[in-house]
């Protein structure tokens, strides 16, 4: 006599494993995961930038980063952290500065050896090393204080090859500390992240 009920449990597995199998192939091809050096477009209330990302010397924050890109969770951001001549920081805040949702926290590849240098774009995170997950920051200088020395950095994962003009505009908002959120650097008007874009 069959056991339906041990065939059922069987079919089940097997259909989840290829349900699996087919989210992950998807994702693949979501990210572009077979192109070392993507580019991804940010649309900003200032004008666009172009990045450069580098996935042979950051794998893991580079499929990070574009995860969230694809799903669209950059999209109507805001640029939360200006200090002209230091960091353009963002992607963790909604226009209404309430915080976005985060996938789990990334493993550090500041040691990769590429190095905090202006108009690069890096991960920002805690003080915890393998704290990063969604906001990242554009240097608007060299910070060769947040590269990896005796303690661990600020991965770098990519740089930008179009509208370095745009940064620099955006670095030069008069900022202001922000009361009810308790924030200092905060752009009085705010600046935009409409739309980023993963190029094919």
């Amino acid at each position: 006599m069959l056991n339906f009920k041990k065939m059922y449990s069987s079919y089940y597995s097997l259909l989840f494993i290829v349900l699996c199998s087919l989210t992950t192939q998807v994702n693949a091809i979501d990210i572009d995961a077979d192109n070392l050096f993507p580019k991804v477009e940010l649309e900003t209330s200032l004008g666009n930038i172009i990045i450069e990302l580098n996935r042979h010397k950051a794998p893991i924050t580079v499929d990070n980063f574009l995860t969230y890109v694809v799903t669209k969770e950059y999209d109507n951001t805001v640029f939360h952290r200006v200090i002209d001549n230091f960091v353009v920081q963002g992607g963790g805040y909604d226009d209404s500065y309430a915080p976005k949702k985060v996938n789990e926290d990334i493993f550090n590849e500041s040691g990769n050896g590429e190095k905090n240098e202006q108009y690069t774009i890096a991960m920002a995170r805690q003080n915890s090393p393998h704290t990063a997950n969604r906001q990242f920051y554009f240097n608007v200088v060299d910070n060769h204080n947040l590269d990896p020395g005796t303690r661990w950095g600020y991965t770098v994962f990519g740089s930008i090859v179009s509208g370095e003009e745009v940064l620099e505009k955006i670095a030069q908002v008069p900022t202001d500390f922000h009361s009810s959120l308790g924030w200092p650097n905060v752009p009085v008007e705010k600046v935009l992240v409409i739309k980023a874009t993963l190029l094919q």
